[in-house]
C-alpha cells in the first residue's frame, strides 16, 4: 500500500485538532520590564538602612528580588508544556508533552469514548476528560474554567461525530 492511499482514507484525515497552551500574561518584555522596576525599588528602599548602619537589610531586598526572578523563571518554563488533541474517526488521541518535552500518548476507540466533565454550580466546570473502558485521562487542566468549557463542548461534538462516521465541521 502506499502513502497516497492513505492519505485519501476518509478515517484517517482528522475531524477535528487542537493544541493546548498554558496561558500566560506576562510576556517576556513584560517580564524585563518588571524585573528591572523591582529591582529599582529594592535599591531605593534599601538605601536608608546602608546609610543608618542596617546593611545586611538591604541583602534581603536583593534575596526578594533573586527569588523573584527564580519564581517567574520557572513559570516561563512551565509554560512550554502543551496537550495535543486529535479526532478521527478511527482514534481519539491526545498527547501530554511536559516542560522538559516528555511526551505522553492516549489512544481510544471514539466508538467507546466519552467526555466527561465535573461542574461546580457556583465557579463552572472544574475537570474535563476523556474516558474509555476504564481508563480514563484529564484534558486541558490550566486552561481557565470558560475556555475549558467550550473546549469541552468543542470535542464532546468532534467524539460524537467520529462515533456516528460523519464528518465535523467547527
Amino acid at each position: 500500500m502506499n502513502d497516497h492511499a492513505l492519505t485519501d482514507d476518509p478515517f484517517s484525515k482528522p475531524l477535528f485538532t487542537a493544541t493546548l497552551r498554558p496561558y500566560r500574561s506576562l510576556k517576556l518584555e513584560g517580564f524585563r520590564l518588571m524585573m528591572v522596576l523591582v529591582a529599582l525599588a529594592s535599591v531605593v528602599a534599601s538605601i536608608p538602612f546602608i546609610v543608618l548602619g542596617f546593611w545586611p537589610v538591604a541583602g534581603f531586598y536583593g534575596l526578594d528580588v533573586l527569588l523573584l526572578y527564580f519564581a517567574f523563571r520557572a513559570n516561563f518554563e512551565a509554560a512550554k508544556a502543551y496537550e495535543e488533541v486529535r479526532v478521527s474517526p478511527l482514534d481519539v488521541s491526545l498527547k501530554k508533552v511536559s516542560a522538559k518535552g516528555d511526551a505522553t500518548e492516549w489512544h481510544f476507540n471514539p466508538i467507546w469514548t466519552r467526555v466527561h466533565r465535573d461542574e461546580h454550580a457556583e465557579f463552572g466546570i472544574e475537570r474535563l476528560w476523556l474516558a474509555s473502558r476504564g481508563q480514563s485521562v484529564t484534558v486541558g487542566r490550566f486552561l481557565p474554567r470558560e475556555e475549558m468549557a467550550r473546549f469541552g463542548d468543542r470535542l464532546s461534538d468532534a467524539v460524537a461525530t467520529a462515533r456516528k462516521g460523519h464528518t465535523f465541521n467547527p
